[in-house]
């Protein structure tokens, strides 16, 4: 590692500070990507703020029709919470599902949506649930967030304080996992609401998406069944040692199905 000063603030206006005091300062939230860039030195932070000692941002609270999970919120308290797993278990055995116990006992949801990595979990959840990204400057809806690999809509400075999620009349989450990291190599999430259903993809390509042919054949009929004969094209889709883009493109149609199958 390279040398930096290291800062761990207890409040969100302290962290501000903390952050201006530097061009190059960055924020430590799980670190669960970060430290291992900063052990290869690939990054080179004047100053690291650790959010860590942040009070209140790491809860997750029934607030009317809505979730609402604090940004430090790790991924084991998220798989945890007795309001998710009443209210939208999907979303709990999503990150019950991600990494090893380590992992989901450092990594944060708000660390994980901001760092974008393309075979994450939550980027399929806060997409097909249209969740409401809040930062500590506006509210992003889940559509507008992702922009591609590894990038986000945030600014420079702009910190996530929480995820506001949508309830649907249904949910689910399909992964096949990368049988070392458990990181997706596809996972499709499908939310069912009144006014019709979501589907997206992560895994399969540079950032989440979401696969309008499918959300319009299960608008119509909201059976696995529907999606025989929808064919996501491999042009565009990863390609790597682990799968080639072709067998992203069929796994897209099998998790899917997956996923409808399982909704509750």
């Amino acid at each position: 590692m390279y040398d930096f000063d290291y800062q761990r603030p207890s409040s969100m206006p302290e962290v501000k500070k903390a952050l201006a005091t530097s061009t190059d300062a960055m924020p430590l939230a799980g670190g669960q990507t970060l430290i291992p860039t900063l052990k290869q030195r690939l990054r080179k932070p004047a100053v690291l703020v650790d959010l860590q000692g942040l009070r209140g941002f790491n809860e997750v609270q029934s607030v009317g029709d809505k979730i609402v999970i604090g940004a430090m919120a790790t991924h084991a308290t998220v798989a945890a919470s007795p309001i998710l797993r009443k209210r939208l278990p999907a979303l709990a055995a999503l990150a019950g599902g991600i990494g090893d116990p380590h992992v989901r006992n450092r990594g944060t949801i708000g660390g994980s949506i901001a760092n974008a990595d393309p075979a994450a979990d939550y980027p399929a959840a806060v997409v097909a649930l249209n969740a409401d990204v809040v930062t500590d400057r506006r509210t992003v809806t889940g559509d507008a967030f992702f922009k591609g690999l590894f990038e986000t809509s945030l600014e420079q400075g702009e910190l996530i304080t929480s995820v506001h999620v949508k309830l649907p009349e249904k949910a689910a989450y399909a992964k096949f996992p990368n049988p070392a990291s458990r990181f997706a190599l596809v996972g499709v999430f499908v939310a069912k609401f009144k006014d019709g259903v979501r589907v997206a993809v992560t895994g399969a390509g540079p950032t989440v998406f979401r696969v309008k042919t499918m959300e319009e054949a299960l608008a119509k009929s909201f059976a696995a069944a529907a999606l025989d004969g929808i064919a996501v094209p491999a042009s565009g889709l990863n390609s790597d040692l682990h799968a080639a883009a072709d067998y992203r493109a069929h796994l897209i149609g099998v998790m899917a199905k997956r996923a409808v199958a399982a909704c509750s």
